[in-house]
This record gives C-alpha cells, sequence and structure tokens, in this order.
C-alpha cells in the first residue's frame, strides 16, 4: 500500500486558476503518454506515487487517452483504487471529452450534448470515482451550436459529476463567446488548456492568452516541452529509444530538424549560463506569465 510523503506541500508552489478559488500546482501530470494499454503499470504506479510525494496534485486525462481509446483512465483507476484512493479529496482529476471513442454517430470527434454527458458517464465508470474535478471539452466543433456543447459542460456540473468546467484547444474569440455562455449558465468555467512552450506560440496569435486575462480564467499547458524537444535529449541528433524514433506518436522524426536541433543547442547554452538544465528553462518561461497556472509533464 501507498503512504504518502509526509512532506509533499513544502516545495510545490500553487498557483490560483484565474480568479477562481482552486489552485493548482505549477507542475501537473498529464497521462497522455505512458499510462494507456502499451505502458508498464509499474511504472505507471511510480510516476503517479513520485508526482503526488512532490507536491504535485492534479492528474489530468482524456477519455481517448491511450493508444487504446480509454485505456489511461482504466489504468488510472486501478492505481486509485489499489494504491491512491485515500488521498483523493487531496487531487485535482480532470478529463476531457471531444475526440472520436466509440463506433457510429454518436461517439465520434463532436460536440454535442449526447457526446458529452455520455462520455463523461463513462470516464468516471473507467476511474472509479463521482466525480472530477474538471472537465473539458476538447476541441472545438463547429458542426454542433456553441450552446449546446456549452450547455453540456454546464448540465455536468449541475448534476455534481464535475466541479468545474474547461476549454481545450480553443482560440480566443471563440472562447470568449463560450464564456459569455457559461456565465449566463452560471457554470464556474475556469480553465483553458492548450498546447504551449518556447516553439510554438499559437495561444499569443490566436487570442486565446488575451482572452483568458481579460476574462479572468486560468491556462495550463500541455506539451511545455515540445514532446521532448525542449530537454537535452535531442542536443546529439535523435536517440533510438527516443520519442522521435519511434514511428507512431506526435513528434516524429522528420520534425526533428537540424535547424531546430541548432536552435535547442542555443537555448541549452542559454540554460546552463542560468544554472538550469533546458528543460527547467523551459518550464521556467512559461511560468514565468501569470496568466500560465500551470505546465502539464
Amino acid at each position: 500500500m501507498y503512504f504518502a510523503n509526509e512532506k509533499r506541500y513544502e516545495k510545490m508552489q500553487y498557483n490560483r486558476l484565474g480568479k477562481s478559488g482552486l489552485k493548482l500546482p505549477a507542475v501537473s501530470l498529464g497521462l497522455w503518454h505512458n499510462f494507456g494499454d502499451t505502458a508498464q503499470f509499474s511504472n505507471m504506479k511510480e510516476l503517479c506515487f513520485t508526482a503526488f510525494d512532490n507536491g504535485i496534485t492534479h492528474f489530468d486525462l482524456a477519455n481517448n487517452y491511450g493508444p487504446a481509446p480509454g485505456s489511461a483512465e482504466e489504468n488510472f483507476g486501478r492505481i486509485l483504487a489499489q494504491e491512491m484512493g485515500a488521498y483523493r479529496d487531496e487531487m485535482i482529476i480532470s478529463t476531457k471529452a471531444g475526440y472520436a471513442m466509440w463506433p457510429g454517430p454518436y461517439g465520434c470527434r463532436n460536440g454535442s450534448r449526447k457526446y458529452l454527458l455520455a462520455s463523461l458517464d463513462q470516464s468516471l465508470k473507467r476511474m472509479g470515482l463521482e466525480y472530477v474535478d474538471i472537465f473539458y471539452h476538447h476541441r472545438m466543433d463547429p458542426e454542433t451550436p456553441l450552446e449546446e456543447t456549452m450547455g453540456a459542460l454546464a448540465q455536468a456540473v449541475k448534476s455534481g459529476k464535475a466541479l468545474y468546467a474547461g476549454l481545450s484547444n480553443y482560440d480566443g474569440e471563440t472562447m470568449k463567446k463560450a464564456c459569455e455562455i457559461l456565465n449566463d449558465l452560471r457554470c464556474p468555467f475556469i480553465i483553458n488548456q492548450n498546447s504551449y512552450n518556447i516553439f510554438n506560440r499559437t495561444i499569443e496569435n490566436n487570442g486565446l492568452k488575451k482572452a483568458a486575462r481579460e476574462s479572468g480564467k486560468g491556462i495550463i499547458s500541455f506539451s511545455p516541452l515540445a514532446q521532448g524537444m525542449l530537454t537535452d535529449k535531442y542536443l546529439n541528433g535523435i536517440p533510438e529509444n527516443s520519442r522521435a524514433a519511434k514511428s507512431t506518436g506526435h513528434l516524429q522524426r522528420e520534425q526533428v530538424t537540424e535547424e531546430k536541433i541548432s536552435r535547442v543547442r542555443q537555448l541549452n547554452k542559454l540554460a546552463k549560463r542560468r544554472g538550469q538544465t533546458l528543460a527547467e528553462m523551459a518550464l521556467a518561461w512559461l511560468l514565468k506569465d501569470e496568466r500560465v497556472t500551470s505546465v502539464l509533464v
């Protein structure tokens, strides 16, 4: 049985999510990779234990995390049931829905009320939970009225199956419209999750970062290390055991160009002058902005 480190809260910084009452650790644990059906269960447990022992209280999932859809939630549910369930009230557990999950028109990529609420029920069952702390719509859906999608998030909160609502991969204009709807529904929408790192400045250009500040909502960054590019792993090319060396995944070999490696080397020299690793500097670069509440590693 797992027993948490008694000093787990002494070193971690906790930041308020926008103008809400909720705080997140500066570093959160994302279960996008290394927690699905192809990963080693013992390693998953050690990752969760190490994170929590160091004050990382936020565990971020989605219905489709796998590779097999749902498998990351199932494995995290096993860890909760077998080892960490006693600490549930010390955790922020989030999940998302928006990408393809099951066959047919109701389980495909969408933002319909049918899909979102059914998916949330499935996620809770996989994880063995009565509620999640944050439930996100995972992606914008131009084919579904925004009022329907936001109404589903509000219903999830009203039902007690989620405490807060979040949006992921939204641009600034759509986020502002969604925020207005959720405000009218008195739904506690508090967080935006988007890819953001030194190499990817999309949210600075699509209005999301500005809209989040103006509306008092927090931002949490996924891929803060650019799928590992912003570490010392690729300074001398592509290691055979690296993510880019695999035939599948979100960092392909052709993306690791000599031009990009050259930039990584320059950043690494800057990090050394600062007395940091490249990864530490990349995370610090994000967290220096008070609008970025947390980064997902």
